[in-house]
């Protein structure tokens, strides 16, 4: 039997994700060791292999096969564009990927005007505006904190993730359209799906049994 590899987003992601996982008796005793420098885990009794990865890599991995299976955000997978079956809602890591800015932003947005906008996230911020809007935008890639662009006068409005909106706030801004929620999902090398289809399936099928009991819990 050969190992089934996953490539994990570092940080909560993986974390949550492990959690799960142990749930269903998955478990990588060698991932816990704290001052440990491997690059790659292993479960040699269920033949699995783990390694973590930057958000943006995961989808690469697993488009690659260099993993057969990824835990990433939506955001990363969307933005992404790999060619990978996305397979799973993980229902953890949720959050809003928005269109942000002052209050008076809004008549620019309602107008359809040409506009700036500051973005970690240029394609899918070009999807919504170009494919669902309808509004021609002029696009300015960013790398750090995206709410200063508005701030500044770089940009208009901005398009990135909100999780409570207390930074917005604190600044100023507000949210001005909702683009698509987020949340962590698993993805699938098409390839994979094909020759491990029993093993993978299984694994789907389980988390799915699980995240159905926990919907359950919470709602008694």
């Amino acid at each position: 039997m050969r190992y089934l590899t996953f490539a994990l987003t570092k940080g909560r992601l993986a974390g949550k994700t492990m959690k799960m996982l142990e749930s269903l008796g998955i478990t990588c005793e060698e991932m816990k060791e704290k001052d440990s420098r491997k690059l790659i885990f292993i479960n040699e009794e269920l033949k699995l292999k783990f390694f973590l990865a930057k958000g943006p890599d995961v989808p690469t991995y697993v488009e690659y096969g260099a993993a057969d299976i990824g835990v990433a955000g939506r955001d990363t997978i969307i933005e992404e564009g790999r060619k990978v079956h996305e397979v799973l809602d993980l229902g953890f890591g949720k959050c809003r990927m928005c269109v942000c800015g002052r209050e008076e932003a809004k008549d620019l947005l309602n107008r359809h005007e040409l506009i700036r906008v500051a973005t970690k996230y240029p394609n899918i911020a070009k999807d919504y505006f170009y494919n669902k809007k309808h509004q021609t935008v002029e696009l300015i890639k960013m790398n750090g904190s995206i709410e200063l662009a508005p701030i500044v006068g770089l940009s208009e409005v901005i398009v990135d993730i909100v999780e409570t909106g207390t930074t917005l706030k604190e600044n100023g801004l507000v949210v001005l359209e909702e683009v698509c929620p987020l949340s962590a999902r698993m993805i699938v090398n098409p390839v994979s799906m094909r020759m491990e289809n029993e093993r993978i399936k299984k694994l789907i099928t389980n988390l799915r049994e699980l995240l159905r009991e926990e919907q359950n819990s919470h709602a008694n």
